[in-house]
């Protein structure tokens, strides 16, 4: 199983196999996701005090808030050729 780290800011980083989308924060369906995961303890935010910029869902029904855009997070998440895997500590 490939445990590729993405980060997603302050040295905090995620599972790439784990992340299904990267959305915007801006949406009202977005923001009701994030306040029904702050309900279920689902949220975690990793902003540290930050505007957040996006918001990772993952396939354990996680919800990560991040100061990171997500335009810069799904350029971590793809690999710089077809085929190629990110180099470890590239990211």
């Amino acid at each position: 199983m490939d445990r590729t780290m993405i980060n997603v800011g302050f040295g905090n980083a995620v599972v790439a196999s784990r992340i299904l989308a990267v959305v915007n924060p801006k949406s009202s369906p977005i923001k009701k996701l994030k306040d029904e995961a702050r309900e279920n303890s689902k949220l975690i935010d990793v902003t540290e005090g930050r505007r957040t910029r996006s918001i990772l869902i993952l396939d354990s029904n996680h919800v990560i808030l991040s100061s990171v855009q997500p335009e810069t997070i799904t350029q971590r998440l793809m690999p710089s050729a077809p085929g190629d895997k990110p180099e470890e500590g590239a990211l």
